[in-house]
């Protein structure tokens, strides 16, 4: 039996649809996370270390990071390689991709992510405006100028192809789906037309909609 150790708003939601995919025996141990920290449970932290999700267990072994999960599951249980293409240009944008949604695109996303949301938490009234003029300044000349560029990358890989890599539905989807409902949830995606037809499409898969079901 593989044990998925779920924490709350963590990037463990993939890899329930992957397990979907691979219509494997799985179970989820759910966490909460901290209610003044957001940090995970001491009980996490007995699984890994740092508290890391996800994190795997299937019997002796452990795995943490979600690129990793993703890579190990399907190397050992899709005996009919659906989820990897095996050579030539799909094998290295499966790569690519893999490795570019928290290699790229994610640091980024969450880098906005934290400094919004320290401005709502309490701050001296005569502080705030210079932290919101600080925090403004990052997004505008370092956050923003990174991070359209790399969506116009997706959108335009998106326009040409159905899939990150290859003809069919892969890891590097299931890795890059995330980040990009993220994104979109944190940004205007109105110009990348191309991204916001893949989520859709990807939305309305029935794996995808059992593992939200199951998260």
């Amino acid at each position: 039996m593989i044990y998925l150790h779920h924490l709350e708003r963590s990037r463990a939601d993939r890899i329930v649809w992957l397990l979907e995919e691979l219509k494997l025996d799985y179970d989820i141990i759910h966490y909460k996370r901290d209610e003044k920290t957001s940090g995970s449970p001491e009980s996490l932290k007995k699984v890994h270390p740092l508290g890391k999700s996800p994190v795997i267990t299937d019997g002796e072994l452990t795995v943490a990071e979600s690129g990793a999960i993703i890579e190990y599951l399907i190397d050992t249980y899709d005996n009919e390689n659906r989820l990897r293409p095996s050579e030539g240009q799909a094998l290295l944008d499966y790569r690519y991709w893999l490795h570019f949604a928290e290699g790229s695109l994610m640091p980024l996303l969450v880098m906005w992510f934290v400094l919004n949301i320290s401005l709502e938490k309490p701050i001296p009234f005569f502080i705030k405006p210079i932290i919101k003029k600080y925090v403004e300044a990052i997004n505008r000349y370092f956050i923003a100028p990174r991070l359209q560029p790399q969506l116009a990358l997706v959108d335009t890989h998106l326009s040409k192809n159905d899939w990150f890599a290859g003809d069919s539905l892969s890891g590097a989807d299931i890795q890059m789906v995330l980040a990009l409902q993220f994104a979109k949830s944190r940004t205007d995606m109105s110009p990348f037309t191309a991204i916001t037809r893949y989520l859709d499409k990807i939305e309305k898969m029935d794996t995808y909609i059992q593992s939200v079901e199951k998260s």
